[in-house]
């Protein structure tokens, strides 16, 4: 009986505790946090109009930044390198002699306009840049196919590309942003050859207009064969001054911004805004005009050099955000080597040559707009070496123009000296070093064509990559310094500023801008 009546006190304290738990309000479960809020563009600003949307017709940066995100190649980089990784293509085979390599292609892709990705696409394309068909506008085709025998196509998916002669640097010039991208060629041949204003790819974005000097505008591919991209328009806007792109930024009415030089960082992280900085693969230098009576010869192109302090022209020029080029080559780029010297300054020295060559004024021409590798314009960097040369009795002219005309200019080469610059395409040195051996003025801007050199650049694409390779590229530098031909200025960090609210974008190291997996919170 007791028993029972202890059990029961257990029931009905038991029973209790529980009515108890249910009369008290338990803390309400916090709600799931839900992602921020997105928008659906993104507004890139940059300082000048592309030259151009055809990657066989354009040698730019500007062009390039928007090219990759509408067109794909058969190979591509590696997101934090220049590795090469498969892209249109998915595998490929090289022959033992290394003359011949076989891709298969990815199938199911098409390009913007519906019509099929195919490897009659890819012969098309290759075949446009390589004798009969390539034209003189195509500053890349050597670049890239000059070593190009033919192109096979063996069945839909597989193409076969033969060359003429070994190239090392062949794989890694197929991923480049610039001749290498493919294009439909119904697109090819709707516009006459040309898809300068009318680009069709395969890639994550589609053209939809071009409002020459404002904008350029993408949409998403929405039937992409890989991911698709996170955010639905991309608008790449034209701001042709520094400050007003800044302005821009920290007003909200762009996400992102480059051309970003030393006097404006204050005013982006002021404003509340972030700035991306990275090694540049880039070189930004002066050329001499080897054509011309006054610096045909080494001497008086060694007598201006000699004119110009450089350590102190960079710094003062750039304040940290570029240092000194003592070579072609970055230093992280293979073939650097610290043994390199240019041209030392010397003013004494400089009078004397200069007196000697009888050289008393010299015509410069120079861009008007940023650029990746001299955010402070060419108009800028001539205005101070103006100064440097004034000093040792040489009066100079300087022609500016909008970087369009520029490049028109540079081609036509009236001018004893021009400024320029490269952003690598790809890692290789060739990349850097072939621009003195290019027979396109447009691209080599010294004009010069030095026997001893080009036969230099040919033994090195024929050498397996490693050390005796490098060395090659080395010993081409100290032959073109001690020519004097290039005085090299500067390597550029890679800068943009962006509002804290962008994330994911990839600036590249080739100076390419890939926004497929760009988002924008509100």
């Amino acid at each position: 009986m007791k028993k029972s009546v202890r059990l029961l006190s257990l029931v009905l304290v038991a029973a209790l505790f529980v009515a108890a738990l249910a009369g008290c309000s338990a803390p309400a479960a916090k709600p799931a946090a839900t992602a921020p809020a997105t928008v659906d563009t993104f507004t890139y600003a940059q300082g000048a109009d592309p030259r151009g949307l055809d990657p066989a017709l354009v040698d730019d940066g500007e062009s390039s930044k928007i090219i990759v995100n509408i067109y794909e190649g058969l190979l591509k980089y590696a997101a934090d390198s220049t590795k090469v990784e498969p892209s249109l293509a998915e595998s490929w085979k090289i022959s033992d002699d290394g003359l011949s390599y076989t891709f298969k292609l990815r199938k199911g892709v098409k390009f913007h306009d519906g019509t099929d990705f195919n490897a009659e696409a890819v012969k098309f394309n290759i075949d446009r840049q390589l004798p009969p068909k390539v034209t003189p506008d195509m500053g890349y085709a050597s670049f890239v196919f000059g070593s190009v025998k033919d192109v096979v196509v063996v069945d839909p998916q597989t193409v076969t590309i033969n060359l003429t002669a070994k190239n090392t640097a062949f794989m890694a010039n197929l991923a480049m942003s610039l001749a290498a991208p493919i294009i439909s060629p119904k697109a090819l041949t709707d516009g006459s050859n040309s898809v300068m204003e009318k680009p069709v790819g395969t890639g994550p974005y589609k053209f939809v207009k071009w409002a020459k000097g404002e904008n350029v505008v993408l949409v998403r591919n929405d039937a992409y064969w890989g991911e698709k991209a996170k955010t639905k328009n991309v608008v790449f806007r034209i701001i042709a001054d520094n400050s007003a792109r800044v302005l821009a930024l920290n007003n909200k009415e762009v996400d992102m911004i480059d051309g970003i030089d030393a006097t404006v960082v204050d005013k982006i992280t002021s404003g509340g805004d972030k700035l991306y900085q990275a090694p540049g693969m880039n070189v930004n230098y002066m050329a001499y005009n080897t054509t011309t009576a006054m610096f045909k010869d080494t001497a008086a192109r060694k007598a201006v050099s000699q004119a110009i302090n450089v350590d102190e022209l960079v710094k003062s020029l750039y304040q940290g955000y570029s240092e000194k080029a003592t070579t072609i080559l970055p230093t992280f780029v293979p073939g650097y080597d610290k043994s390199v010297k240019q041209v030392a300054y010397d003013a004494a020295a400089a009078k004397t040559g200069l007196a000697a060559a009888g050289i008393t004024k010299i015509h410069m021409i120079a861009y008007s707009n940023p650029r990746p590798y001299n955010a402070a314009t060419g108009v800028a960097l001539a205005t101070a070496i103006q100064g440097y040369l004034q000093k040792v009795g040489v009066e100079c002219t300087i022609d500016s123009f909008d970087w369009t005309t520029y490049k028109a200019k540079v081609k036509e080469g009236n001018y004893d000296m021009a400024f320029y610059g490269w952003i690598g395409d790809n890692g290789d040195p060739d990349n850097f070093l072939n621009l003195l051996a290019d027979k396109d003025p447009s691209m080599n801007i010294a004009r010069w064509q030095d026997p001893v050199y080009i036969d230099m650049i040919k033994k090195a694409l024929e050498t397996p990559n490693g050390a005796a390779r490098d060395a090659e590229y080395t010993a081409m530098e100290k032959y073109a310094a001690a020519k004097a031909v290039w005085l090299p200025i500067s390597h550029a960090k890679t800068l943009a500023g962006y509002r804290p609210q962008v994330s994911g974008f990839n600036y590249h190291v080739t100076g390419n801008v890939f926004c497929s997996k760009v988002v924008v919170t509100k």
